[in-house]
């Protein structure tokens, strides 16, 4: 009994060193354009029988009296880490090449091996060929290419890009697309603040912004981080607390066997 007792705090702490370990990443990323925090979620573990007095003792000696049962568990195990796709704060840029989603939706970037990836990262650059990348060198989809008059760029809510030409012309050089998913929640976060699609997520459902679902596109601004900082706090000292109550259990616990131990000797 002390063993499974002695498992099952352990068991509790390691699942708040887990939790712990989200709750840093989401805070080291408070300032990461468009990232969207991680919670911990935890499954308890299975239950065992535990027979309570099963014998008595009466006049005629001992005999079965009918077990009580009852159920112990066996601890908690990390679950899942859910992705929390809730809108961060939109702040004003005024870089003509950024771009916040408000709503809805993901930018769709094509990566070096031919595979989409998506993210809410707007803040595109321009590469040598003129076509509109992520930070990290992504190129968006459907491709945008800016020609070497250009002066300066018009996004509309809709996704239109408009490019303003050497001697006053204007043209429409392309659509950004954005893309949802029927559940968001399922996607896999891959680095450089990319998710790719799973089984969970769903195939992505392609659309203009602003129509069908599709939230609308901004220019010149970017999406914060959606992390609460005060909420993370609490969090964590909560995180903290449930640790250093496990712990005391595991010394609880050792005390016990030790006083058991020592009765057997006296």
């Amino acid at each position: 009994m002390s063993t499974r007792a002695l498992r099952t705090a352990a068991s509790g702490m390691y699942a708040q060193q887990i939790n712990i370990e989200v709750i840093s990443n989401n805070i080291a990323n408070m300032n990461t354009t468009g990232f969207k925090k991680n919670k911990a979620e935890f499954q308890d573990l299975m239950y065992q029988e535990v027979s309570v007095n099963p014998l008595v003792t009466d006049a005629s000696g001992i005999r079965d009296s009918g077990s009580i049962l009852l159920q112990v568990g066996n601890g908690v195990q990390p679950g899942a880490t859910q992705k929390i796709f809730k809108q961060g704060d939109i702040t004003a840029t005024n870089n003509q090449f950024d771009v916040a989603i408000q709503g809805e939706g993901f930018f769709q970037v094509k990566k070096t091996d031919g595979n989409f990836a998506f993210t809410r990262d707007g803040s595109f650059k321009v590469n040598s060929d003129g076509k509109l990348i992520t930070s990290g060198g992504y190129i968006l989809d459907p491709e945008i290419t800016l020609n070497e008059n250009t002066l300066g760029i018009s996004i509309s809510r809709d996704g239109s890009v408009e490019v303003h030409e050497v001697g006053g012309h204007s043209a429409v050089v392309g659509n950004i697309q954005l893309a949802r998913f029927l559940n968001p929640g399922g996607l896999v976060a891959i680095g450089d603040n990319l998710y790719s699609e799973s089984e969970a997520s769903g195939q992505p459902f392609i659309g203009t912004p602003g129509s069908e679902g599709f939230g609308e596109v901004h220019q010149g601004f970017l999406e914060s981080s959606n992390v609460d900082v005060v909420e993370e706090m609490i969090a964590m000292i909560s995180a903290q607390r449930a640790y250093e109550i496990n712990s005391k259990t595991v010394k609880t616990v050792e005390e016990m066997m030790t006083m058991a131990n020592n009765l057997k000797r006296s």
